[in-house]
Parts: C-alpha cells; structure tokens; sequence
C-alpha cells in the first residue's frame, strides 16, 4: 500500500538510495537529496509499508504569488501504478491558492502533465549539468 506525506518525519538518506535521478549523469547523493527534500518549501513522499521512499515531488515557492516544481520522480519499478499522478495531485492541491505553478519537463512527458491540467508555454533555462550532483563548488583561489 502507497501512503502520502507531507512529512520527513521517520525518513533517512538510507531510504532515499533506492535509484533516484535516473539518467542523470551526476546524480546527487541520497544526502544530498534528504536535503532537497528538506529545504524545499513543500514536498509529497510517496511511501511503501516498510517505510521506504518509492516517489517524491518537490515545490520552490514565494507562498503568495508563484511557485516552481523542481523534481517530480517515481522508482522505476513503481511507475505505471498511479503514483506520480497522485503525487502531482497532492502538489497541485497544496498550490491552489497560487497565481502560477510551473515547471520544466520534457516534451515526452508533457501529455502526462497535461492529462493533470497543466499547458506546454515557452520557456528558457540554464542548465550547469555539472552541477547535477549539488557538491559545494571549491573554493576560488586569489591570486
């Protein structure tokens, strides 16, 4: 059974290393994603019995005006049942009050936004895939 949670409560990093950031290149260490999930202004986990973490969805948002989804992600083995649907209905209903929410995607995903109410407008973005992996840069050295 999924349950859903606007909580870390109970959570770990040990729980978040079960294949996350699929694709990426440098993806970010679970560490580093318990502190995304921690420092985001709103996230829904997606959860399993035992208490593992199987999706997330996460929410940058000034609370008045606008917000930004940054990572919607679903383990592969658990995707096809549902669940980043309801992750997505989860965030959406927490950001009704807001004027706009946004986010990023992949025309290959934009019909399953869509499906949930959402409309492809053009954008921009800059993009430091060296970057993915969310390690504190090395300090500059003065010459």
């Amino acid at each position: 059974m999924i349950t859903y949670s606007d909580s870390l409560d109970g959570v770990t990093p040990e729980q978040l290393r079960g294949g996350f950031f699929v694709g990426w290149p440098n993806p970010p260490s679970a560490e580093t994603h318990f502190e995304i999930l921690r420092n985001s202004a709103l996230m829904v986990l997606a959860r399993i019995d035992d208490g593992t973490v199987v999706g997330y969805i996460t929410a940058i948002s000034d609370g008045i005006s606008c917000a930004y989804i940054p990572h919607l992600e679903v383990l592969p083995t658990y995707q096809g049942q549902g669940i980043g649907t309801e992750l997505v209905r989860h965030m959406v209903d927490r950001l009704r009050h807001l004027y706009m929410v946004d986010l990023v995607c992949d025309p290959t995903v934009q019909p399953f936004y869509e499906r949930l109410g959402m409309r492809p407008v053009v954008g921009m973005v800059l993009r430091n895939y060296d970057r993915q992996a969310c390690e504190p840069l090395a300090p500059k050295h003065s010459s």
